[in-house]
């Protein structure tokens, strides 16, 4: 398995013949507006032309809506005959968008040879999970690979520790760049990244979702701090943009 990460939660996976995309965010910088009122985003430039994010993809996965996950300037770059796993209830939105295979991913999927099952989240606490909407996560099975984790915009709640628990996987991918409205944590920081280590004493976790948004402030050198602090460094990445990781 390869994962590539292009920038804030958008990755590239290459696993069993299939290149699945998630996530896509493809403007230039500062072509969304401020979510935290410090700078207009994204905050970072792509590591590689959005022609190269696109090139050879063969699923596309849109964990939900938020601008920040799919944005204007992806909807039209991306092919409409991909196929598409989406939050259940998006797929109207979708479709109203072009795409003509769209599937909402409501418990478990097989798509050319790789089986999706839905995991759930809650991407923030309190009033704020309402106006954030449903979160959604998936494991990720395929013959002779790695199991893969991707817990999505979530924070550490007992769900995520219950599917680690009982999916074993071999890879966790945590969005762990502490974004937060108002002081509530949407996604997770540093420390509850550290915890997730914890809980999958034999996962590799890779961090992503960072440094590229004005409401994240958690940094890569945050994450590295703790996890040696905690002394769970070594099963730790946390890629640059346009960096590769080959995972087994």
């Amino acid at each position: 398995m390869n994962l590539t990460l292009i920038r804030n939660a958008t990755l590239r996976l290459e696993l069993a013949g299939q290149t699945v995309l998630i996530d896509p965010m493809l403007g230039d910088p500062h072509s969304l507006p401020s979510f935290a009122g410090v700078s207009p985003n994204p905050t970072v430039p792509l590591p590689v032309p959005a022609q190269d994010v696109l090139r050879g993809v063969t699923l596309l996965v849109v964990s939900h809506l938020h601008p920040d996950h799919l944005d204007p300037a992806a909807i039209p770059a991306l092919p409409k005959d991909l196929p598409v796993l989406c939050q259940p209830g998006d797929e109207a939105t979708l479709r109203g968008h072009g795409f003509r295979d769209v599937t909402p991913l409501q418990d478990t999927v097989s798509v050319a040879g790789l089986t999706f099952t839905r995991t759930d989240g809650e991407h923030g606490s309190g009033e704020i999970l309402v106006q954030m909407g449903a979160a959604m996560g998936f494991v990720l099975r395929a013959p002779g690979e790695p199991t893969l984790y991707w817990a999505g915009d979530t924070v550490l709640i007992p769900a995520v520790t219950d599917t680690i628990t009982r999916e074993r996987p071999d890879v966790i991918v945590t969005h762990s760049g502490g974004a937060a409205l108002g002081g509530t944590l949407l996604i997770m920081d540093a420390a509850q990244t550290v915890e997730v280590l914890r809980a999958a004493p034999d996962a590799t976790v890779v961090a992503v979702h960072l440094e590229s948004l004005d409401h994240c402030f958690s940094t890569r050198a945050d994450l590295r701090h703790a996890a040696q602090q905690a002394g769970v460094e070594a099963r730790l990445r946390v890629p640059q943009d346009g960096e590769a990781l080959t995972l087994v």
